[in-house]
């Protein structure tokens, strides 16, 4: 039987792990520790390389409505003499609105209020605001009146909503499936209207007004007279989801350009560069082989905080990626803090691996107070805040967990090997200025 590739590679890899162990168990002490290091900056490499050149990872998070575009709209419930606005009114609008929104398939909206009458809806990707609008702000009450302008049945009459094609034209139509009550009146309704029409009405405008050639009795019908899918998908939608409780008026609708997205994204992979460079310039000159270390795991820790992102299946705006640059800072923050307890530890005499275990236990105290603080500001925004300002401090959290993470555990791990594997001379004052 032939193997398939995935199954190829799996057994050159438990081979390589079987010649790796029996090697590894043949070498002296120090040995191990250098083939340890070795490996490991071989499997971060390959990793880094793997998720920014064959699947970048930031392709797969979410961007908000500042990074790739889309559609800003903003809606305030007015009084009708059918239907005054009240609190549950706007809160039951909102959950049909975001009903709406979920059966187009939008990726990461939102929908919130603004007020006590106004709702804001931000749709990222969608350019078709007034598509958009005709799907989340229509009323949608339907009617089917009789020549005589008796309503037969109204939308509360039916059952589901969907979209078909009409056998042999394949135009597309809205196809309607009534509840039990519904299909009586509509069958008594053909019944008496053979040869005549029966109106279609969705808030009061009429949308199609088929002729009964025969009595309908099985509690289904169809709307047709639509150009495409899409249209007929969007008014399936508004009937499946329900009439909205109140009427809507446009305050405000805005399309936000890609251009300001893209251009904001690269303003930020510049700043994130450059800010990089600087910072490990600043732990190269100033901790010499010590601040390599602490780079290489910083760089761990951004794909970190992008995997855990991508993981949360957050979206990712422009104030979120300030909080990740803050988060950055916070990184070094805490490794300089470390550091600098280890040279004092160094400068009493002792050796470099006890100077290390000794200025990370000593440090740690320090750097849980600046991080715990942050994080109960972080907290505070996210209960408080809404939107672009919760998303700083998603990213703010979970850029300061993960920089504990790198900083205590990584950079410490890294440390201890490089000294034991000689890479670090023990005797060397690595940490003078």
């Amino acid at each position: 039987m032939a193997l398939t590739k995935t199954q190829i590679a799996a057994i050159a890899v438990a081979a390589a792990a079987v010649v790796l162990f029996l090697v590894y168990r043949r070498l002296s002490w120090r040995n191990r520790r250098r083939l340890l290091l070795a490996l490991f900056c071989v499997v971060t490499v390959a990793g880094g390389f793997f998720f920014t050149r064959v699947s970048p990872i930031t392709s797969k998070i979410n961007l908000g409505l500042d990074l790739q575009g889309g559609t800003h709209v903003v809606l305030e419930a007015v009084d009708t003499p059918d239907a005054p606005v009240d609190e549950n009114a706007v809160q039951k609008a909102v959950d049909i609105i975001r009903d709406r929104i979920d059966r187009l398939g939008v990726s990461e909206p939102v929908i919130q209020r603004a007020s006590d009458r106004r709702i804001v809806v931000e749709l990222p990707g969608v350019k078709d605001s007034a598509e958009a609008l005709e799907v989340i702000g229509r009323t949608a009450l339907l009617e089917f009146v009789d020549e005589d302008g008796n309503v037969v049945f109204t939308g509360k009459d039916l059952a589901k909503a969907d979209v078909g094609t009409k056998p042999g034209t394949n135009e597309a139509v809205v196809t309607l499936e009534l509840k039990p009550e519904g299909a009586a009146k509509f069958a008594e309704a053909t019944e008496k209207n053979v040869g005549k029409r029966i109106i279609i009405m969705l808030d009061k405008e009429i949308i199609s007004a088929p002729t009964v050639t025969e009595p309908i009795t099985g509690g289904r019908a169809i709307i047709e007279g639509y150009e495409s899918v899409e249209s007929a998908y969007g008014l399936a939608i508004m009937l499946s989801s329900g009439a909205l409780p109140v009427k809507l008026d446009v305050i405000e609708n805005r399309t936000v350009s890609a251009t300001l997205g893209r251009d904001s994204i690269a303003k930020s992979k510049v700043a994130g560069i450059v800010g990089a460079i600087a910072v490990v310039a600043f732990m190269l000159l100033y901790y010499r082989l010590p601040g390599l270390v602490a780079s290489y795991a910083l760089g761990i820790y951004v794909f970190v905080v992008l995997g855990v992102l991508w993981g949360l299946k957050a979206t990712l705006t422009l104030p979120g990626i300030a909080g990740i640059i803050l988060s950055v800072g916070m990184a070094v923050d805490a490794n300089v803090i470390i550091f600098e307890r280890v040279r004092e530890e160094a400068m009493t005499g002792r050796t470099l691996r006890s100077s290390i275990d000794a200025g990370f236990r000593n440090a740690m105290r320090t750097v849980l107070d600046s991080n715990i603080t942050t994080l109960i500001a972080a907290g505070v925004l996210f209960y408080l805040g809404t939107g672009p300002v919760r998303g700083f401090a998603v990213t703010l959290t979970v850029g300061i967990l993960a920089s504990m993470f790198t900083a205590v555990m990584v950079t410490r791990w890294l440390l201890k090997v490089s000294v034991d594997s000689g890479v670090l001379p023990a005797d060397s004052l690595i940490f003078s200025r």
